[in-house]
């Protein structure tokens, strides 16, 4: 089957957020789509064309052995000198150093960074939680190196696998500037527009808007943390069903605003 272009059928009026479950440890290696199709069976579900499946962050990035071990790494002079004033472990902030362009701020305790991937986020997205660690509690996750292009492949391969035009979203957890907590923000998209350009619609009534753009993928990351759980919940993969939205080719590079239009930094 081919895959949607531009706009696809309008989506089912079923609505559903739904966890799957029987989703195990996730491994270097590991086989993500049948991962998937396993979970969806354990839940008694089936892909239908227009679904949305959202993947945890760490799940990806274990399957793509996208894990580091700190006793390996030798930290810089300029790690050094970071990890003294935010109170870190200078092998971490190589590592965070290594998956950024930019140090942005830093302060006891945080290091706000732009990552390699345009995004601006705490740590370069680098994580000690949910892996399993040995004695020493020094194995590192990093994010995958091409999420969107992770999504693409996942999306093409559960197209030919289950005949169903899906999009595919990787959600990671983000702080946000002016606000207190995490929220679950689009990392990887595929199949589905991130952003979503309202422009010229009308309103109630009648008049056209003129700003009105949504982070439809981040809204849908978002739903989806909800199900998934932070803690030792178990729930990373997440069916979204009856998304309101007509379809169109998609990655989450487009919620990255370009550093000439930051008025922050």
């Amino acid at each position: 089957m081919s895959l949607c272009d531009n706009v696809v059928a309008p989506p089912s009026r079923e609505r559903k957020v739904l966890a799957l479950s029987g989703v195990p440890l996730v491994h270097d290696g590991d086989d993500l789509i049948k991962i998937i199709l396993d979970a969806l069976a354990a839940s008694r579900e089936s892909l239908q064309s227009g679904d949305v499946i959202v993947i945890a962050q760490k799940i990806v990035s274990k399957a793509e052995g996208r894990m580091a071990r700190l006793d390996s790494v030798k930290p810089s002079p300029r790690a050094l000198e970071l990890a003294a004033v935010v109170d870190k472990d200078p092998r971490l902030i190589e590592l965070i150093l290594s998956e950024s362009n930019e140090v942005l701020r830093a302060r006891k305790e945080v290091i706000i960074v732009a990552h390699r991937l345009g995004f601006v986020m705490a740590n370069a997205g680098i994580d000690l939680s949910n892996i399993e660690q040995g004695d020493t509690d020094s194995t590192a996750l990093l994010l995958p190196i091409d999420p969107d292009a992770t999504c693409a492949v996942l999306r093409r391969r559960l197209a030919e696998k289950t005949n169903a035009d899906v999009g595919v979203i990787i959600n990671d957890s983000h702080g946000r500037a002016w606000r207190n907590g995490a929220v679950g923000v689009a990392i990887g998209a595929a199949g589905i527009a991130a952003l979503l350009d309202l422009r010229a619609e009308p309103d109630l009534f009648g008049r056209p808007l003129r700003i009105t753009q949504v982070g439809l993928a981040d809204e849908l990351a978002s739903a989806a943390s909800l199900m998934m759980g932070q803690a030792h919940e178990g729930c990373p993969i997440v069916l979204l069903r009856g998304v309101p939205y007509a379809r169109r080719e998609g990655a989450a590079r487009e919620l990255i605003r370009a550093k000439t239009q930051d008025m922050f930094r």
